[in-house]
């Protein structure tokens, strides 16, 4: 596998995002105009970095990191229907990781899902991302619903040492 950073290849993002559903995502079908709007305005691009995700030359996803010029970026990360479950997943979160710690100097990453993405939350468990909230009625759906979301992070002294560190949520019971 390895990981391209998007360039100019806006067909190739077209096709993706817009023939693919996106259930877990706030809008599930996105239109060829609202991507190409968003690339012309500089969304992939603009305080982020979008790479493809690449596996025997065929481009089976993305994953566009943001805020990468903070010490705790956020990520999105989409795979075509074709490839997912697959493993690309976790192969991807521990590349990020790799990446964003060894490389860039970062000291924490942040993901956020819905609380049914039930095969994202297992990726961010089998790369090593921990468990740290569950927000009630935070992410809202483009049809209007509401659903509860889940926060798993990752941190570089635990990437570096090579282990999990356990949060303290209940150390207090307040």
């Amino acid at each position: 596998m390895e990981y391209k950073l998007l360039v100019d290849e806006i067909e190739d993002l077209v096709e993706l995002l817009t023939q693919n559903k996106w259930i877990y995502h706030t809008d599930q079908n996105v239109k060829e105009e609202s991507v190409r709007k968003g690339y012309a305005e500089g969304y992939y691009h603009s305080d982020r970095e979008t790479y493809w995700i690449i596996d025997n030359d065929e481009k089976v996803g993305i994953i566009i990191i943001h805020d990468i010029s903070d010490t705790i970026p956020l990520f999105d990360m989409r795979l075509d229907a074709r490839y997912r479950g697959k493993g690309y997943g976790v192969k991807t979160l521990l590349w990020l990781q790799d990446y964003l710690f060894g490389e860039k100097g970062k000291i924490r990453i942040e993901g956020y899902t819905r609380v049914d993405n039930i095969g994202m939350r297992k990726c961010f468990t089998k790369a090593g991302f921990v468990k740290e909230g569950y927000l009630r009625n935070a992410w809202e759906n483009a049809d209007g619903t509401i659903t509860d979301s889940i926060l798993y992070s990752a941190i570089k002294d635990d990437w570096t040492l090579g282990r999990i560190t356990p949060i303290k949520m209940d150390d207090v019971p307040f």
